[in-house]
């Protein structure tokens, strides 16, 4: 086993890679780029190594950097967790070439599954089914263009490099095809450094099921499925093991076919073969196709590693230091059920926007696993992916797994910055989703309804007005004053919208509390608050807001009766940027009439390409920025002439 090993990567997985290390008695070795210096996972290595700007290009892509740390810090082997290097088979090479160990598979075999077309092809030669489409080298328009009319709409135009959805548009028209076709290009042009795509048939009812795969050089074992159909954009939300409704027979034939196609490249590690399944009239043995394959740990492995009882990292580690695999397939078995859900700094009330900001306050439910990188007074940088943790668990069945994720989640406390967890829960609350009729396009068909604002209610409103007085630990007499009147009155805002509430002391133990949504009585018992007869939600005073936590969750500005405020609405003459990020690319110039929802500028942030529209029709005044540029949220970037100047 290797004395000492450098982990290239940031985040939790560095976090969850040095956990597995530490128990085996493997010292670990972090880089950490400009924004993380103060890092969770730089605090948690043995010895760490500055390795450039905060941007990838600048650190973690620099394999040259990482290697010559890992050789000046004594490692003997680099674990390259999953995204950045993790699948760049001349980094493998070169890490070889250095005299070190890759924890993960061989050149040779990333190359084979690197590029969709191949990888399908040689998957098809291995027996393995294979969905319709076309992967070829012509990728002229006229080409793709045709054999989108041959395969049939709808088709998945799809990047031929990399993954996460980046490079990937669904067309559901021939129309639309050209369109999506130089954005896809563009994408996996930014992300990958490779335009070329392949087109596929979609099917109408997908589900996404991926084997989890791990081999050895020569032999391979599968620890079963994982159903990742709770999608958005490609993305995964929220997975679980094992996959609903599947039967012994189905699993078994996928089981079989995962292993064939990893031993068909004798893949060493642990990998995924992901399977796109036709979910309309149950899972069959033939309604299963080769979708790609992931040579790398995945982000959502904690799910197989909670059902198996095995730890992923620890078989990479030992089987990278020339151990053959840790046991044969028959002594492998599923015991029980477990979701993952993924918790991100975005706006999902705002079409999913990545946020930033200083967390304030993280905290996790007791019971469930959170693999995390970040911690209270970290904050969410505009360089990486937005996610602030994974949040895992486990119960004898499904629906008992399905109750503690949805508590999880419940008691799951974030501030500082907008996040997903509201939707995560509305997610996990979903009918259908609890009877497990899941698919691809579940979360687009109730977006509108998954992502809906909770209704303020009065309780909601007295226990933010009790946090924001100052009484949430304090017998309630302690927060007025002898000789003033027994009473105070604050105003706390959502939005444009103040709420004038009056705080009334009634006895020792009780307040009666009046909200613009009804009247409350909260009562303090055995250090804790009731409101109307019931407990409190948790919440937190931070600064000038209070954020009242639980499934409804919300965030309440408390104001100053003294302050004097003006409506800063917003300006539809000014289009700005909603993030941090680089201002790829303007379609407009001087002079030029817009109408309502043209696109006018591309900004990439987050590795996403994010549209920016026009808010009304209108004539451009002036372009406010330079293409190109990187810019902070709020910039503004191009302005439209008043409405009154606008020449027809």
């Amino acid at each position: 086993m290797f004395d000492t090993i450098l982990i290239a990567n940031r985040g939790e997985i560095a976090c969850r890679i040095m956990q597995s290390a530490k128990a085996i008695g493997v010292r670990s070795v972090a880089v950490y780029s400009d924004a993380d210096a103060t890092s969770r996972h730089v605090e948690m290595a043995d010895d760490a190594v500055h390795i450039g700007g905060s941007a990838p290009a600048d650190s973690y892509l620099r394999g040259d950097v990482i290697i010559e740390a890992a050789l000046a810090t004594g490692a003997q082997a680099i674990h390259p967790g999953y995204g950045f290097l993790s699948e760049n088979p001349d980094f493998v090479e070169a890490v070889e070439a250095a005299g070190l160990v890759f924890i993960g598979p061989s050149a040779k075999a990333i190359r084979a599954m690197g590029l969709k077309d191949a990888a399908k092809s040689l998957m098809e030669k291995a027996g393995v089914p294979v969905v319709p489409g076309y992967h070829g080298a012509d990728q002229s328009d006229e080409q793709l263009v045709q054999k989108a009319r041959e395969i049939g709409y709808p088709v998945l135009i799809k990047a031929v490099a990399g993954g996460g959805g980046k490079g990937m548009r669904l067309v559901e028209a021939p129309d639309a095809f050209l369109d999506a076709l130089e954005s896809a290009r563009s994408e996996a042009k930014t992300a990958f450094g490779n335009s070329d795509v392949l087109v596929e048939k979609f099917v109408t009812k997908p589900r996404h099921i991926e084997v989890q795969v791990f081999g050895d050089g020569k032999n391979a074992v599968h620890l079963f499925e994982r159903d990742c159909s709770l999608q958005r954009r490609h993305q995964k939300v929220i997975e679980e093991a094992p996959a609903p409704g599947m039967s012994q027979e189905v699993r078994k034939a996928m089981g079989d076919a995962a292993v064939r196609a990893a031993e068909a490249i004798g893949y060493s590690g642990a990998g995924t073969i992901e399977f796109i399944v036709d979910g309309s009239d149950g899972l069959k043995v033939d309604g299963f196709w080769f979708m790609e394959m992931n040579t790398r740990l995945q982000v959502e492995h904690p799910v197989t590693e909670a059902v198996t009882g095995v730890d992923l990292v620890e078989w990479q580690l030992r089987v990278a230091a020339g151990e053959a695999l840790p046991c044969a397939q028959e002594d492998l078995s599923l015991s029980g059920h477990s979701f993952e859900a993924r918790l991100y700094a975005e706006d999902a009330e705002n079409d999913f926007l990545p946020s930033t900001g200083k967390l304030a306050h993280l905290q996790f439910a007791k019971d469930a696993r959170a693999d995390t990188g970040v911690r209270t007074g970290d904050t969410i940088s505009p360089f990486y992916d937005p996610m602030i943790a994974k949040i895992t668990v486990h119960g004898a069945t499904r629906a008992i797994a399905l109750s503690k994720l949805k508590r999880a989640l419940a008691e799951t406390q974030v501030s500082g910055t907008v996040t997903n967890l509201r939707f995560l829960h509305a997610l996990a609350s979903h009918e259908g989703f609890g009877k497990g009729e899941v698919d691809t396009g579940l979360i687009a068909r109730d977006q509108a309804a998954l992502t809906m604002k909770p209704t303020l209610d009065a309780q909601t409103l007295a226990c933010a007005a009790i946090w924001a007085a100052g009484l949430e630990g304090a017998a309630p007499q302690a927060g007025f004053s002898l000789w003033a009147p027994l009473a105070q009155s604050l105003v706390l805002q959502q939005g444009d919208e103040p709420y004038h509430c009056r705080l009334q002391l009634a006895s020792p133990d009780k307040i009666e509390i009046e909200t613009p949504l009804g009247p409350v009585n909260a009562r303090f018992k055995a250090g804790a608050w009731t409101l109307n007869g019931k407990a409190a939600d948790r919440a937190l005073k931070v600064g000038d807001h209070v954020h009242v936590f639980g499934p409804n969750g919300v965030s309440l500005a408390i104001v100053n009766p003294l302050d004097q405020t003006g409506d800063i609405g917003g300006d539809k003459d000014i289009i700005v940027a909603p993030m941090p990020g680089l201002f790829k690319s303007v379609f407009v110039k001087k002079g030029q009439k817009v109408a309502l929802g043209d696109r006018i500028a591309v900004l990439e942030a987050m590795k996403m390409e994010h549209s920016l529209v026009s808010q009304r029709s209108g004539v451009v005044a002036e372009v406010l920025a330079a293409e190109g540029a990187q810019v902070e949220a709020g910039a503004a970037l191009v302005q439209l002439e008043p409405e009154g100047d606008a020449t027809e």
